[in-house]
């Protein structure tokens, strides 16, 4: 029996989110430490296995009332219904012809949720791909994270942009330009700029995330993108010097400038506590971050930070002291 077995990772944003679904720019890198895999076989008939996480029975109310508070109201086999009829879609509008068999795909995934490291469009991707694969289908690279953005966006409502999926698909380190000056249409999708960076370009970096505490993206995005459409000064203007911090950010790299690029770290979350009302528990992490010495951001919506580290003798400070606070900190693996 063939079997198709596909994985994509976490992801944490460098520099510039949110601004990517605002017409900005942003710098991420992959974080395959962690990922989210789907396994697709033939079937008789189309079948989607729940996975352990989307848990239907509960000990108590209490119980019940807890996991929702965590992990949402939904888990993956929403977002695997929606790839499946999104991708069926792009199919047709493409004039690609789809085989009559049918297959069984089951998921799981070991991406802290609800953190801000994009554990939802990990599984829609790594979907997407057992999709591509068992229909023998190859959707142009630079096409696929729009349609990955419109099975979470136009699907299910949840609000977002493309810089996850971009990350998602490209891998590695990759500079995004989301100007409407770059907008070009792959396959009727509209996608924009993606440039893939050298990763030897890197400077050390930690990432840190909170093992019980979280928030929904869906809740974290949304009065920000109705201030941006309302066009509050304040918000418009930070989207757009995000956009400028990512610029700045791709130079320092390319020069290897590592205290340039900590100080634009910590500009991009001075910037977002500006506009957003953040927990205190995540800006808590950013300031004991801080204070040892490095620099520090949010690594997506919250309750993950990423930043520059020196030295072994850092990292263990910063172990330490978030881990007082109920964080695990770990070195990304990017390669």
């Amino acid at each position: 029996m063939l079997i198709i077995r596909r994985r994509a990772y976490a992801r944490a944003g460098l520099l510039g989110n949110p601004s990517d679904g605002y017409h900005g720019k942003t710098i991420s890198v992959i974080i395959r430490n962690f990922w989210a895999e789907a396994v697709l076989y033939e079937w008789d008939s189309v079948d989607i296995v729940l996975a352990g996480d989307d848990r239907a029975r509960f000990r108590s109310i209490q119980d019940l009332a807890k996991d929702v508070k965590l992990h949402g109201y939904y888990g993956g086999i929403r977002l695997i219904k929606a790839t499946i009829k999104r991708f069926v879609e792009y199919c047709q509008a493409n004039q690609l012809k789809l085989h009559d068999r049918n297959f069984s795909i089951r998921y799981e995934t070991n991406i802290p949720r609800q953190v801000g490291l994009a554990g939802s469009s990990a599984l829609i991707t790594a979907a997407l791909r057992c999709l591509m694969e068992f229909y023998g289908l190859e959707i142009p690279r630079e096409a696929q994270p729009s349609l990955i953005l419109s099975v979470e966006r136009d699907e299910l409502g949840i609000a977002g942009g493309l810089q996850d999926r971009v990350i998602q698909v490209y891998e590695g380190l990759v500079y995004m330009d989301f100007d409407p000056a770059q907008e070009h249409l792959v396959g009727g999708l509209k996608c924009y700029r993606y440039e893939p960076l050298p990763l030897d370009l890197l400077p050390p970096l930690y990432l840190a995330y909170h093992s019980s505490l979280s928030e929904p993206t869906e809740v974290t995005h949304n009065d920000i993108r109705g201030r941006f459409h309302r066009g509050e000064e304040k918000v418009v203007n930070a989207m757009k010097y995000f956009a400028e911090i990512a610029a700045a950010g791709r130079e320092a790299l390319l020069q290897r400038d590592t205290r340039r690029l900590a100080e634009l770290m910590d500009e991009n979350f001075d910037t977002r506590r500006r506009i957003f009302n953040l927990a205190s528990w995540q800006v808590q992490m950013i300031e004991v971050a801080r204070q040892c010495g490095a620099s520090a951001k949010f690594a997506g919506s919250g309750g993950a930070i990423i930043g520059v580290y020196h030295g072994k003798e850092m990292f263990a400070g910063l172990s330490a002291r978030l881990a007082a606070l109920g964080s695990r900190v770990i070195q990304p693996q990017i390669h």
